[in-house]
């Protein structure tokens, strides 16, 4: 432990100064203005495993942006430990809720982060967490202590679904064989006590449209004789939800895993301050389904949210007009054992059935991906909790994250291997969020704990 934290401590501001000419580069996946800035990165992210001691690193070519795959294969017969982690970034937008422009990182020193963090679009999601496990492979390779082979599939389409991946996945499967698969794309309890995620939710994503008059019209000569989209849209929405916030989608919830009284207890045991919650959302009360707590909410229970929401006129100054079509996007996350397809067909179903004669609907399905739970009593939590536990000098607490990364349940499908979710991000990180940030005392500790999860694991794979 000693080596690792002295190495890190040597190579400390190059570590940083490295992240953060990742981090100007805007590979913003969903818009197709970034595609050159996206396959740049992807060199980046390749010229960055090179150094840090791979023998064969690739971009291999796939229906969309690269996949960056290395490899340090240092016995067969040893096990294999595979790296996922993704080079693109969500959208930075709105711009002008940022307070240091998204793709010029600076360092500013924060109550969580005294040792300072790092402002930029991806710090935390995913490049700063990424790069850790780039940094940890060096510190192994140039102290000839990487006890175990090691294989990195860095993607750039996780941002809007990968839809390349399972098709990459599919085709190259002897390529990716391993024994674990490790991801650092979530986050922790605290710097001072650490979890690990076992579970994810699941995704539904959908856009919906919805049609009236067949051109805009003038809102004092049509209005109120017309049905205005914008408004249905508005009421359609509010309906999906009933007055316990239980979502009214026929069938929605029957296939939810419900969890014990005994699981719940378990649960509840991880340190949370409501008020602290509150505080540092700004927010006066909590708001969700009726009869579960807020940890409970946004992890165990499957929930449905408009994630944008458009339509008529939204310039400077006024235009009466009553607008021709009006759209929404909406995400389901979901649990076990509710399939995305299914959700999405009940989904457009329903949606379908409580519009109005006046109008017409279509439902566009974007992307989706299943829960996922990780066993605790697997080699590999066993390995990362260890390297958490001699990391931290405490034990870690599982707990089921909100989040969801589809590709984990297809590569359990496809790969026949468990993933172990080691994230070092806060939830106060603001991902997807103006202002996001990654705090250099969570990436220097990630890339101090990574190389403890590889002995720990080469160990009990014995």
């Amino acid at each position: 432990m000693d080596n690792i934290k002295n190495y890190v401590q040597q190579h400390r501001q190059r570590f940083i100064d490295e992240l953060i000419e990742l981090l100007k580069i805007p590979s913003v996946s969903a818009d197709s203005a970034y595609s050159q800035d996206v396959i740049n990165t992807a060199d980046a992210v390749k010229e960055s495993l090179e150094k840090a001691g791979c023998d064969n690193v690739e971009l291999c070519e796939t229906p969309g942006y690269p996949i960056v795959y290395g490899e340090k294969i240092i016995d067969p017969n040893l096990p294999t430990v595979l790296v996922y982690g993704h080079y693109d970034v969500q959208p930075p937008d709105p711009i002008d809720l940022w307070d240091s422009p998204p793709f010029e990182p600076v360092i500013k020193k924060t109550e969580l982060h005294p040792e300072g963090a790092i402002f930029a679009r991806g710090a935390c999601d995913d490049k700063g967490q990424m790069y850790m496990h780039v940094k940890a492979l060096e510190y192994m390779v140039q102290n000839n202590s990487l006890p175990c082979n090691v294989k990195f599939m860095i993607e750039g389409e996780e941002e809007v679904g990968s839809p390349s991946l399972a098709w990459f996945v599919e085709r190259n499967q002897e390529k990716l064989a391993n024994d674990v698969i490790l991801i650092s794309d979530t986050g922790m309890i605290s710097n001072q006590q650490p979890s690990i995620t076992t579970g994810l939710r699941g995704l539904s994503y959908v856009e919906v449209e919805v049609t009236g008059p067949n051109r805009d019209l003038h809102s004092g000569l049509y209005g109120g004789a017309v049905a205005n989209p914008i408004n249905i849209l508005a009421k359609m929405i509010a309906q999906l939800h009933d007055e316990n916030n239980h979502i009214t989608i026929p069938g929605f919830y029957d296939r939810v895993q419900e969890l014990s009284r005994e699981e719940r207890d378990e649960m509840a045991k991880a340190p949370f301050s409501l008020e602290n919650y509150k505080k540092a959302l700004d927010i006066e009360d909590i708001y969700g389904e009726a009869t579960y707590t807020t940890n409970e909410r946004n992890s165990i229970r499957p929930t449905l949210d408009v994630n944008g929401i458009w339509g008529g006129y939204t310039g400077e100054g006024a235009k009466t007009v009553i607008a021709s079509k009006a759209y929404a996007k909406i995400s389901m996350r979901l649990v076990p054992d509710q399939d995305w397809n299914e959700i999405t067909e009940l989904f457009t179903k329903h949606f379908e059935s409580i519009a109005p004669k006046g109008v017409r609907v279509k439902v566009k399905p974007h992307h989706g991906g299943q829960a996922y739970v990780t066993p605790i009593d697997s080699i590999g939590y066993r390995a990362a909790a260890a390297a958490y536990e001699e990391s931290f000098g405490i034990k870690p607490i599982p707990v089921r994250s909100g989040g969801s990364i589809p590709i984990v349940a297809l590569f359990e499908k496809e790969l026949k291997s468990k993933t172990i979710m080691m994230g070092f991000g806060l939830d106060s990180d603001a991902i997807h969020s103006p202002n996001e940030h990654y705090g250099i005392f969570n990436y220097m500790k990630g890339i101090e704990t990574i190389p403890l999860f590889y002995k720990h694991f080469t160990e009990m794979s014995k």
